[in-house]
């Protein structure tokens, strides 16, 4: 089984996705009907649907699209941590149809303009539910909020945190310090994980190679291990880039076969109890 850990879905006559630019090719509707051929093609038998906007009503359609579609096996969805009932509100995503998908939950941390929110005691407050109720917290955040990643993971080791896209690294311009060096902090504590995704999208859109890719991935797969690390598509943010079949394709050329069968399904089943 081949599991594609990370992908978006959208429709914007239910909902805009105001964080897409007016001219990107991105502005348009990617549905569950669009993706299932592409999986299907690349050999993908089970993905990940997570959250794209912070809006409450995501969660519970993704959940209600998990139940109606074989190929989703597992949501990480969206609510606010900081609020004070986020336990009952747990509880109750996972009552409503579909509700069994619920696998964890995801901020846009990247958008929060205090490098270390994920460090305030209502933030903390609502990833101790996440731990209570067996979720995982996908991270998904700037190389510069990676350090007050590697403090709330450190204070939390009853909860799963996943590195989403190796924390975009700055991969169009070469650099990897100090990115390499908050990753390897961050691998250090048992209870982190990373994708192996969204690579495509921080590099140079017009000229990028894999061997642009290989430093980071590289990085990555030397300080978590493949297992703990997980191969997602990012798609379709990856469109404008890389086709389904080349971002898959692209992670294998950079991964070792070896490795394989934790990193393309063994981890994503694992971590997110597919």
């Amino acid at each position: 089984m081949t599991v594609d850990a990370h992908h978006h879905l959208w429709d914007l006559s239910v909902r805009d996705q105001d964080w897409i630019a007016e001219e990107s090719p991105l502005r348009r509707d990617f549905t569950v009907d669009d993706l299932t051929p592409q999986a299907r093609a690349a050999g993908v038998d089970r993905t990940v649907l997570v959250q794209t906007v912070t809006v409450a009503e995501e969660t519970p359609e993704f959940l209600a699209l998990a139940a109606a579609n074989d190929l989703i096996a597992g949501v990480v969805g969206w609510t606010d941590l900081t609020r004070a009932d986020v336990a009952d509100e747990l509880a109750r995503l996972r009552e409503l149809p579909g509700g069994r998908y619920l696998k964890g939950i995801r901020h846009q941390v990247q958008g929060e303009p205090d490098p270390r929110w994920l460090l305030r005691a209502d933030v903390h407050r609502g990833l101790t539910a996440l731990a209570a109720a067996g979720l995982v917290h996908d991270l998904v955040v700037l190389p510069h909020q990676l350090p007050a990643c590697v403090e709330a993971a450190a204070s939390l080791p009853g909860l799963t945190f996943v590195l989403d896209h190796l924390g975009k690294p700055p991969i169009a311009v070469g650099a990897l310090e100090p990115w390499a060096s908050h990753v390897r902090a961050l691998a250090a504590l048992p209870n982190t994980v990373c994708k192996l995704s969204g690579m495509v999208t921080e590099a140079d859109p017009a000229s990028w190679t894999a061997d642009d890719l290989r430093p980071y991935a590289d990085t990555v797969l030397e300080a978590f291990g493949p297992a703990r690390l997980m191969f997602g598509s990012d798609w379709p943010v990856c469109t404008p880039t890389a086709s389904y079949g080349e971002v898959l394709d692209i992670a294998r050329r950079l991964t070792d076969p070896g490795t394989h069968g934790e990193i393309f399904e063994t981890t994503a089943v694992r971590v997110y109890d597919l």
